[in-house]
């Protein structure tokens, strides 16, 4: 069973910059996909970056490519999500996730949460 816990939202402005963290423990790590979520008010989960943790690879969606960028510390357990140029529509509770196996971008195909940072972009 995979523990993860989000740190780091708060509240910014427009054009600034967020790191969120995900400390994960518990069950092996060496064949998880884990990704970032967020959720707007009234609007359903959607996906926002992924990785694989034993290669490494990453995928974005078109709304945050190129803003952030999402990385992890083999070491520390820890997945990162760091966030530029932040934009008011950027304001969410964000979420990562894991699941064992090939990258994935759909909340349903993703079986451990964490309970969520809440990040908010004042314009």
């Amino acid at each position: 069973q995979v523990q993860l816990v989000e740190s780091g939202g708060g509240l910014v402005q427009a054009g600034d910059s967020l790191r969120l963290s995900c400390a994960a423990s518990g069950g092996t790590f060496s064949m998880l996909t884990m990704g970032w979520f967020r959720q707007a008010l009234g609007k359903e989960r959607e996906f926002v970056a992924g990785l694989t943790w034993w290669g490494g690879s990453t995928y974005y969606a078109e709304s945050v490519k190129g803003r952030f960028t999402i990385s992890r510390d083999n070491p520390k357990n820890t997945m990162y999500l760091q966030m530029n140029s932040l934009k008011s529509e950027d304001t969410a509770v964000y979420y990562c996730a894991a699941v064992q196996g090939l990258p994935k971008s759909q909340p349903y195909e993703f079986k451990f949460w964490g309970q969520g940072t809440q990040v908010t972009v004042s314009s």
